[in-house]
């Protein structure tokens, strides 16, 4: 059991140092990562779950953390936050509560394919151009109601989209970046009440809380939130465009590697 801890430790260290020098949310390496960990300890069954809930969890943590250093900064419009929270809540929740009555290949199958997308916006730096201002509260809540879905069924805090949306609405860049991060909490507070509330379809493993690994996340909680500000410390001395295809390669890595393990 020791390698795993320390397994998962190193898995938080990354992810945190990740997050805060690209600004992507850490659950694009935790889930891929967690889900060979918790194979590999004889959870074969309910990996793609445990991995889901319990990166959603951790972004509780680092979320808090990243939306505090923004808000500093005056990063976070706060109105849009309120505006777009009640559909996040909405569809993350019911997204999370959906995904835990799925089997692991679909859930497997849609990861892989947000890897892929996640991976080519990345390595092309997809910018949606500015089109329109953001909708009232019917088009929030259903904007927000799909980013909380999506999330809950990748395991992410919602920055590879909610960036994208607010930039499609005239948002400034560093704005929309603050505000993504803000928009995380909400996205990790109902994703994992949904995972933590629905018990496993197999016996459940020892120190979970429903479908949430509490060590796993302890340890993955404990290292990304110590290395997330250095990661953002680093950002502004090292050639963030370069590392960022260089991470675009590693998701494209991993979901060439998850896909043949659905085979």
């Amino acid at each position: 059991m020791t390698e795993f801890v320390i397994a998962y430790l190193l898995l938080g260290l990354v992810a945190g140092f990740v997050a805060g020098l690209l600004g992507v949310g850490g659950g694009l390496i935790i889930v891929p990562v967690l889900v060979w960990l918790l194979e590999a300890q004889g959870l074969t069954q309910d990996a793609m779950h445990y991995a889901l809930g319990t990166s959603l969890a951790s972004i509780l943590f680092t979320s808090i953390s990243s939306l505090r250093a923004h808000h500093a900064r005056g990063a976070v419009e706060w109105s849009t936050v309120r505006r777009i929270t009640p559909g996040i809540l909405f569809g993350t929740f019911v997204g999370a509560a959906l995904a835990a009555q799925l089997s692991p290949v679909p859930l497997k199958i849609f990861f892989v394919s947000f890897l892929f997308y996640a991976a080519a916006q990345m390595w092309w730096n997809f910018k949606p151009g500015s089109h329109r201002q953001l909708p009232g509260f019917a088009g929030m809540f259903g904007a927000g109601g799909v980013i909380g879905a999506v999330s809950s069924w990748v395991g992410i805090g919602g920055g590879t989209l909610s960036v994208p949306f607010q930039l499609w609405c005239n948002v400034p860049l560093h704005r929309a970046i603050g505000t993504s991060a803000a928009i995380g909490l909400p996205i990790a507070a109902a994703g994992a009440a949904g995972y933590a509330l629905h018990q496993p379809a197999g016996a459940a493993a020892p120190g979970t809380l429903g479908y949430i690994h509490l060590v796993a996340l302890a340890c993955i909680a404990a290292g990304s939130v110590s290395t997330a500000p250095l990661g953002a410390r680093a950002a502004h001395a090292l050639p963030v465009g370069r590392l960022k295809r260089i991470f675009a390669l590693l998701l494209f890595a991993l979901a060439i590697r998850m896909t043949w393990s659905l085979f």
